[in-house]
């Protein structure tokens, strides 16, 4: 093939995520939070948005914390078609409603490229999923949008193949693009999945992107998670992500593995007092 018309590869270019195209950290701003650049960024709330009684309860626990982020999920990947699937444009109004009144910045997790229109007037953050890392469709679709991104590591993704994954919004126009480590699916069975915590820091030498740590997903054990986001922490990340739900016993989706608001306070202390969390 002659030179004219050899394709350019991945392999061959500058990514636009890679610190050869960008060398300073990229800072992301929503709303008065700033995510990357050397602070870092708590994001906290229930795995599913179930009422308006379930999503305040925890809004304004985390407010009154200092935690400036709410997540929850309004569409739910599951992996029975019998579990709760969320309350859909339902569970978005709500997520608008109790954000704004507690004055923080939403996240919620979106799947098809048509939830990007019915999702925008109601949150802050687009999540992409680690089911929908390579939902090519929807990263194009994100990219398009000006909304920030915050994109999960797939279930058994490589480094690269999760930094393609940002790639592809980048390309297409979005620059305000957040990656987040949720743990990889290995043969081990003590924990949810396995947290690399070593692709936090190739992830930051690598990229100039803001890279955060689910430690809820990643392990599934609330009685590793501050060990385990203090390890994040050391390690390079952003920011931390958990779940919380003000009764997990009773919680449609990820019962055993969120924190009650009591178990939040007391993790959150520890990582506040740990010297590592910097505000």
């Amino acid at each position: 093939m002659s030179q004219e018309g050899k394709k350019e590869t991945s392999g061959e270019r500058k990514l636009l995520a890679s610190r050869q195209s960008k060398n300073e950290d990229t800072v992301i701003r929503v709303k008065n939070t700033v995510i990357g650049g050397g602070t870092h960024v708590m994001i906290a709330g229930p795995c599913s948005i179930e009422s308006r009684e379930q999503l305040s309860a925890v809004a304004n626990a985390m407010k009154s914390e200092g935690v400036d982020v709410l997540r929850g999920g309004a569409f739910k990947p599951r992996t029975s078609p019998y579990d709760f699937q969320g309350l859909g444009e339902e569970g978005l109004k709500l997520m608008k409603e109790v954000a704004e009144r507690a004055g923080m910045v939403s996240i919620c997790e979106i799947m098809t490229p048509e939830h990007i229109a019915l999702a925008a007037p109601y949150i802050d953050v687009f999540q992409i999923g680690a089911r929908n890392m390579q939902n090519f469709e929807l990263l194009k679709a994100v990219g398009r949008s000006q909304k920030p991104v915050l994109l999960k590591r797939g279930l058994s993704a490589t480094i690269e193949e999760f930094i393609l994954a940002a790639e592809y919004i980048l390309y297409h126009g979005n620059d305000q693009v957040m990656l987040i480590e949720r743990g990889i699916r290995t043969y081990e069975k003590w924990t949810r999945n396995t947290l690399d915590i070593s692709a936090v820091p190739i992830l930051k030498l690598e990229t100039h992107l803001p890279v955060l740590v689910d430690v809820t997903h990643s392990t599934g054990r609330k009685e590793i998670m501050l060990a385990c986001a203090k390890a994040a922490l050391a390690a390079g990340a952003d920011g931390i992500m958990v779940e919380v739900h003000p009764n997990p016993q009773a919680a449609l989706s990820d019962a055993k593995q969120q924190m009650d608001i009591g178990e939040f306070q007391a993790f959150w202390k520890g990582l506040r007092t740990s010297g590592l969390f910097h505000e």
